[in-house]
């Protein structure tokens, strides 16, 4: 049962989109708790100051600047004044490498889809990933006790391999394919829980902007492969809060939502946490990570699906100006109201934690966890990138190529199968 009406979440969120005055602004050394959440209203989103408000403690530390690696920056100086929109704004047209867009104005008509394209192509991406072994509790959240964990999710990998843009491992810029792939990505398998023992999901992504994507679930206790339209991105499954197309803030194909530009901001925004592997708060606000935020200039997008039974309205994302991350993602049901929030947990570092068998040479993008949370029905689904129950493992493997075993046939509807049995 919901604990508060949709008028009072509605006011709530007009109120907090409300851009007079602005209240206290805070310093380097602040906590923020729920006692002095007034402070942060206008420097986070709606479904952020609805968690803060809940008790998720904000410690304020001095903002850093995210450095662009050498190949990123490189590329970008090197296509991207030959790169535009497609038609009606969708689409890439002579993209290889690098950022699209390091120069737009936001009066252009299609400036949200210029922002869009570069998220997509967000120098923290790079040509391959394999994030292993990671876990995840869902349950209702109250003021009084810790998160009731009805459901534990353990997870063997998740992986993705980019076709185009590619920066560091052979082939470059592309991955020759006549079918046109853009990327692929496969969660897969469930270890935990026992009845969802082997289930997974693989799905392409195709850079024709009229194109579906191709997506498979997996379920070893039918032994059937189960193909989802595009829509059904969107939907929470197995009884947790999180959808594929909420990955990262935004996942879903950029053509299938319309854009608008809802202007500037300043927010607050944890970029570069100390703790890995993630340290969860305590006591009733145990669904949240123990972090530091820092002030970040982002833009504010908003989206609107095109796909019919959607479960969205819209989503309201804020994308910061220097790494083109998203700190949080608000969305709302179909009657527009605030529904649910997506947060991310950022880490930049060349390795983990000291010691840490996988390094790199330039500071590498690292999500020590996620966080997901239903307002609406005060829910939430916590995720370590990776779980603690495998000390020493580092979690993030970036541009691995064979190395990490990112190859081709990890991406088949055959190894789906397999890897489930």
């Amino acid at each position: 049962m919901r604990n508060f009406s949709r008028s009072s979440l509605a006011v709530a969120v007009l109120a907090l989109l409300w851009t007079g005055p602005t209240a206290a602004q805070v310093a380097p050394g602040d906590v923020i708790t729920k006692a002095n959440a007034e402070k942060v209203k206008d420097l986070v989103s709606p479904g952020m100051y609805w968690c803060v408000q809940k008790g998720w403690p904000l410690k304020i530390v001095e903002t850093k600047p995210i450095s662009w690696k050498k190949a990123y920056k490189e590329a970008t100086e090197k296509f991207s004044a030959q790169v535009k929109l497609g038609p009606g704004g969708q689409g890439l047209e002579n993209y290889v490498a690098g950022q699209p867009f390091p120069k737009f104005e936001t009066s252009e008509q299609y400036v949200a889809n210029k922002i869009m394209w570069n998220f997509n192509f967000r120098p923290g991406f790079e040509d391959d990933l394999d994030l292993r072994n990671f876990d995840a509790d869902t349950g209702p959240i109250s003021d009084e006790r810790p998160l009731q964990v009805e459901r534990h999710f353990l997870v063997d990998h998740f992986r993705r391999l980019r076709y185009v843009g590619r920066l560091y491992v052979d082939p470059k810029p592309e991955i020759p394919n006549t079918e046109k792939f853009e990327f692929k990505e496969t969660l897969h398998p469930l270890i935990e829980p026992f009845d969802l023992k082997g289930v997974g999901f693989t799905y392409y992504r195709y850079f024709d902007p009229a194109k579906q994507d191709d997506s498979w679930l997996y379920l070893p206790s039918l032994r059937r492969v189960r193909r989802l339209s595009t829509a059904q991105r969107s939907d929470a499954l197995f009884g947790q809060d999180t959808d594929q197309d909420s990955y990262g803030g935004y996942a879903g194909q950029i053509a299938w939502a319309d854009w608008k530009f809802l202007g500037e901001k300043e927010v607050l925004g944890a970029f570069h946490t100390t703790h890995f592997p993630v340290k969860w708060n305590e006591g009733a606000i145990d669904w949240s990570f123990d972090g530091e935020w820092e002030k970040r200039k982002v833009w504010v997008i908003e989206g609107i699906s095109k796909l019919p039974q959607y479960a969205y309205s819209k989503r309201v994302l804020y994308i910061d100006k220097e790494a083109y991350e998203v700190p949080f993602t608000d969305m709302y049901d179909r009657a527009g109201q605030l529904w649910k929030i997506w947060i991310n947990n950022f880490t930049h570092r060349k390795e983990a934690f000291p010691g840490a068998a996988m390094k790199y040479e330039e500071e590498t993008t690292m999500t020590p966890c996620i966080v997901m949370v239903d307002m609406q029905l005060q829910h939430a689904t916590k995720a370590a990138l990776p779980s603690h129950r495998f000390p020493g493992e580092p979690g993030w493997y970036w541009s691995q190529g064979d190395k990490a075993g990112s190859t081709e046939e990890k991406f088949t509807i055959a190894e789906l199968i397999s890897s489930g049995s």
